[in-house]
């Protein structure tokens, strides 16, 4: 169960980034959890950056963390009536640049390479993965 020493000022510094809202919307939207390679390919984003954000969320006491074989499966923390209230606050706001559409896509595109309902391919945008070894 989620820890009652959470401070409302870390949830709140955890969503005053743009990339970190982008990931608890996601995940809110589409009751999934997803590997840190499906993030990468759903938002776009280089996998250092991303494993900062998915930090910092766990840290917050946002997400949590499941690790099968050499995957790491992050969820958003459930059943907390205040972090319910904050990701169906994230799931209302407008997406006017488009950003959460094109988002969701990518997600929803990556999640059908799942065998077995599990990832298991590693990141595939050619330009992500090249960034990792950097």
């Amino acid at each position: 169960m989620h820890s009652i020493n959470v401070k409302p000022q870390e949830i709140f510094q955890a969503l005053a980034d743009p990339t970190r809202i982008r990931i608890v919307r996601l995940l809110a939207a589409t009751g999934e959890e997803a590997c840190l390679c499906e993030l990468v390919d759903s938002l776009l984003e280089p996998q250092y950056k991303l494993s900062r954000h998915v930090k910092a969320l766990r840290q917050a006491g946002l997400l949590s963390a499941e690790k099968d074989g050499r995957w790491v499966y992050h969820r958003l923390v459930r059943d907390v009536r205040y972090l319910e209230l904050a990701y169906d606050m994230l799931r209302a706001l407008p997406d006017s640049d488009g950003v959460f559409a094109q988002d969701l896509h990518n997600f929803q595109q990556r999640m059908c390479l799942r065998e077995g309902g599990r990832c298991r391919v590693g990141i595939q945008t050619p330009s992500l993965s090249a960034a990792e070894g950097e």
